[in-house]
């Protein structure tokens, strides 16, 4: 499994089935694939297809990051904790033990864990950072235009979302600042 990032910075125009294709033809069993972008950038629709459509007796787990972020304030506190509780482990064999945030409660609730030799699909905005890219075989960076992007997550998110839009694109923009996550990916693509 290589962690260098693609020497090429072209962004690809692919429909998400032209994009599970390629990504398909990459992986292995037991492979990490990571999944970054914005918010509404189409992240959770790529990482449902690929799952469904994963070749082989067990598909991969696939990891939110919407279910590590600990609140609305917790963009990198959620992706430090998927490397610490999630990806690290695989180093070793070690399953991965994890608990989920419960956004109703505003506090970690029910442990998830998983086998140190599974596939997984970690899928979320801060995602692709350094560290987690030494565990993954494809790294991808969608983007989309942010009209685009924000219709898309407040069509699917609403009420529940609105307030926080600039709050979190706050902190995506520092991560896409501190991270660089196009430099670390496998895949920059612009889903059409």
């Amino acid at each position: 499994m290589s962690s260098a990032p693609s020497r090429s910075r072209a962004v690809a125009r692919l429909t998400s089935a032209a994009l599970v294709r390629t990504v398909l033809g990459e992986v292995s069993p037991g492979d990490v694939v990571i999944i970054d972008g914005r918010s509404g950038a189409g992240k959770s629709t790529l990482a449902r297809e690929l799952q469904r459509q994963w070749d082989g007796a067990q598909p991969p787990q696939l990891i939110a990051l919407d279910e590590l972020y600990p609140g609305w304030d917790g963009l990198a506190a959620g992706a430090e904790y998927a490397v610490a509780r999630v990806l690290a482990p695989r180093r070793t064999g070690a399953p991965a033990r994890w608990q989920q945030w419960d956004w109703g409660t505003d506090r970690y609730g029910p442990d998830r864990a998983l086998k140190g030799d599974e596939s997984i699909i970690l899928e979320g905005s801060g995602a692709l950072t350094a560290a987690a890219a030494a565990f993954a075989t494809v790294r991808i960076w969608l983007d989309a235009p942010s009209d685009v992007r924000k219709r898309r997550a407040l069509d699917r998110d609403g009420d529940t979302y609105r307030p926080h839009w600039e709050r979190w694109a706050a902190q995506e923009q520092d991560h896409i600042a501190r991270n660089d996550p196009r430099r670390l990916a496998t895949h920059v693509v612009e889903l059409v």
